[in-house]
């Protein structure tokens, strides 16, 4: 059965080399969800493909299914190339943690707009982040583009009640991954310690659009305890951790 080509917009989210001169891909996309792609020849010096299939670059491709899982790349038009972020170390790992995520939390090719319209939204804030001297794992926006990611996966963690008891009245004072949520003291075995700023700083990263995720004014704890509560959901839900998470 002969083969058929479509055009999508894409992110590149992750690239790495086959062979001699070609590129396998990972994009995500808004037709088809995730997608593996070859781009052959990319790695040649008179590609035509080569500096618009760049991770993190926002492209509107032509792409041919055949028979096997790859699909392969036979046109490019680069919408946004997102270049300043690359050339910045800062934006650059906030820019990685959140390609990572994506890649992790939807695997499937399923079409979800929403999904790619955060992400190119995401893209778009990196643009014009300032330069930083934290760890960019910690940064408003990597936390407030993961945070929206679980839930747009189904993954939402409940904060206004225990999670496990449903004690409305009660503090809650841990995460645990397993009830879904936030838990309170009589709930908190095997929990995930969590502050009250932690709670409040994941509440309004959720509740606001991601354009406003520094204005937050999220404290450094509150920033470690939503990282904490984004990587538990990883390990339980998804079973997997961000390598990217490691070194930023």
């Amino acid at each position: 059965m002969a083969g058929r080509g479509y055009k999508t917009e894409a992110v590149v989210l992750r690239s790495f080399r086959l062979g001699e001169a070609d590129r396998v891909l990972h994009v995500y996309t808004l037709a088809r969800g995730r997608v593996g792609a070859v781009a052959k020849g990319i790695r040649k010096t008179k590609s035509r493909f080569g500096a618009r299939l760049e991770p993190l670059s926002h492209v509107e491709l032509m792409l041919h299914e055949g028979s096997g899982e790859l699909q392969t790349v036979t046109g490019v038009e680069l919408l946004h190339s997102h270049h300043g972020v690359r050339e910045q170390r800062y934006a650059l790992g906030v820019g990685l943690v959140g390609a990572e995520s994506m890649l992790r939390l939807f695997t499937e090719q399923e079409a979800n707009p929403r999904a790619f319209q955060a992400l190119t939204r995401f893209l778009e804030l990196l643009d014009e982040l300032p330069a930083g001297r934290g760890r960019p794992a910690l940064d408003p926006l990597a936390l407030s583009f993961q945070l929206k990611l679980l839930w747009l996966s189904g993954y939402l963690p409940h904060l206004t009640s225990c999670a496990n008891c449903g004690s409305e009245d009660a503090p809650l004072i841990g995460y645990s991954a397993a009830a879904g949520g936030a838990v309170c003291a009589a709930c908190r075995a095997g929990a995930l310690a969590l502050s009250p700023a932690g709670i409040a700083g994941i509440e309004s990263l959720l509740a606001r659009p991601l354009a406003e995720a520094a204005d937050v004014g999220i404290t450094d704890r509150a920033a470690r305890d939503a990282l904490a509560v984004i990587t538990s959901a990883y390990e339980y839900f998804g079973n997997f951790r961000l390598r990217t998470l490691r070194s930023a």
